[in-house]
Formats: C-alpha cells, structure tokens, sequence
C-alpha cells in the first residue's frame, strides 16, 4: 500500500496516520477521521454508497469553484489518485452493473448499452452483490430520487433514470420477466427523501445505495437547470451533495457506518474520483491503483460477505482505513 508522501512522514513521526488537504492544509472535523480499532459488528454495520457521474478526478480534485463543498470535504477524507475505469469505452450501466457484480459480462448477458430493464436486457444470475447481503441476512435498500416507495422502478422517467441503479437488472431482484409491480422488489427501493426518516430512526440498512437524479448527479439534462454544461452540472452535483450528504456524515460518527462516493465513468482521463469518509478512514491521498472492482470487494469486507469470484483477486481499500478494520 502507497499513500501520500505527507501521510508517510507523520505516520513515522508517530502521530495519527492522517493527512491534510490536497493544498497541505490540516484536517478539519467535519467528516470524521477519528480512529478507533475495537473491532466492530459486521452485523450492524452500514456502508452507504453515492454514485456520481461522468466527471474525472481532475474534474473534481481542487476545483474549488466548481466543487467547493468536495474539496473541503477532502480534507479530512481519504481519496483515490488512481482509480481506474474499467469500462473506459462504454456508457453508464455497465460501470453500474460491475458495481454490483464485479463485471458487465453475466453468463448470460453482456451489458453495453443504457436500455431500461427488460427481460432482454437482464441477468438470470444470482452472483452479485444484493443477493450476497440478502443470503447473510444482511439488509440492503436503494434510495433513489425520483422514484416512489415500494415500486420496482424498471423503466427510466422523469429526472429518474433507470442504468443509474444496479439491481432491477438481475432477474431474482426484478422477476421474470421483471416486472415494476414486483413486491419483493420494491421493498429495496426507497424514495431518495425516506433516507432522513431512516437516519433519525436509526434503521438504515447494512448497505445503502444512493442515486441523485440526472440535475444532481453531475450528468445534466436538457430540461435540468443546470442543463448539459459540464461546470454547471458539477457545481449542481456539489451543491446537492452540500445539503444532503451532512446526515449521513452524522450518522457516522454514532453508528459504525462509512460512505463511498464513488464515479461511474472517469470521462477524459479514465480515472474516476472515489473519496471514503467515516471515523475509521485516514485522512489523505492513497495512491494504490484501483477499480469499482476494489469498491465491490471493500463492501463485502466491511458486511462480512464471501468475495465475488469476478472481485477476488481485486485489491480491497484497505490502505483508506485505520488498521484491522476490514
């Protein structure tokens, strides 16, 4: 493991193993990079990931005009300068798929394109990451915006698109065919505002994935205020990110919980930004060479789940967090 030069000099100098900003600026505390090594309950465990869209790391890293809240944000999280898209000449849901199964090519589907779920554009296999949690009896819900609670959103509508979520594309999630009256379905599908009730309950799930519409998630649309403008549409996923992701930075700090936003597509460069915050992450730059491949199997570590053959040999995140506690 290979973390910043600034992270090395302190750890030897036997402080914390945190880092500063990307300008060298000390960590604050408003994402939490305490550390605290007692082992913990894989049980009551919540991984929350945030996926955003179409933006390199050099899009996003001390862009301050654009990106203000993130690039605060990163002061005291840890982020990746190597993570790598792994699908670099294709589109959305197949980067959305391999978050799920640790690769597009199912056995009996290769995804490629950006279609709705469909009983043609849908996998048969059960190797993939909800049906792991769900066996471990571990919980999982998508929160999605634009859609409403309980249905099995199959088809894109409204701000609300459908190659921006993973799991309706997997049959024993959907149905076969698949179908949006699907009940079991839609009970892992939640409305994107049930999260803070969730939250202040103290229910959320061992695994949360959470979908901003096409006006929050930096991809822009034509009827979106921010339009297809590449600066408008960053500056509208950060300021999305601004009100929304503080709950759950809460949630962190009084459950053993962590958040990944992530990037499907690393656009110009083929390298995607990918930050962790929690109170068991070290604050910093990791320079270790990843994939959604490395997040996959990061996940199954933190809730306790068997590796994903299409992931196993894959490097977890481990170089992001406190000794021992993956």
């Amino acid at each position: 493991m290979h973390r910043a030069l600034a992270v090395i000099l302190v750890a030897a100098c036997g402080s914390s193993p945190q880092n500063g900003s990307p300008d060298g600026s000390p960590p604050g505390d408003g994402s939490g990079s305490d550390l605290h090594d007692a082992p913990m309950n894989a049980m009551a465990r919540t991984v929350f990931v945030i996926p955003l869209e179409n933006k390199s790391d050099a899009a996003i890293y001390g862009n301050t005009t654009n990106a203000p809240y993130i690039n605060q944000l990163m002061t005291t999280t840890a982020y990746a300068l190597n993570m790598t898209d792994e699908l670099p000449s294709l589109v959305s849901e197949p980067h959305y798929i391999w978050m799920e199964a640790g690769t597009n090519a199912l056995p009996d589907h290769t995804f490629s394109n950006d279609n709705d779920t469909s009983m043609t554009n849908s996998s048969a296999s059960t190797d993939h990451l909800a049906t792991q949690l769900t066996a471990a009896g571990r919980t999982w819900i998508a929160y999605e915006e634009g859609i409403a609670t309980g249905t099995c959103p199959i088809a894109s509508a409204g701000f609300y698109a459908t190659k921006h979520q993973p799991f309706t594309f997997f049959r024993d999630i959907s149905g076969s065919p698949p179908s949006a009256a699907n009940a079991d379905c839609g009970a892992h599908f939640k409305a994107i505002g049930d999260l803070a009730a969730d939250l202040a309950a103290g229910t959320a799930p061992n695994y949360a994935f959470i979908t901003p519409n096409l006006c929050h998630d930096m991809h822009g649309a034509l009827t979106c205020p921010s339009g297809l403008g590449s600066t408008q549409n960053i500056a509208a996923g950060d300021a999305w990110l601004a009100a929304n992701l503080p709950p759950l930075i809460a949630y962190t700090h009084t459950h053993d919980a962590v958040i990944f936003l992530t990037w499907d597509e690393g656009d110009t460069n083929n390298k995607i930004p990918f930050i962790a915050i929690g109170d068991h992450v070290i604050a910093g730059a990791v320079t270790d060479t990843y994939t959604h491949s490395s997040q996959v199997k990061t996940v199954e570590e933190l809730l306790d789940v068997p590796a994903l053959a299409t992931v196993a040999a894959s490097p977890d995140l481990s170089a992001m967090f406190s000794p021992g506690y993956l």
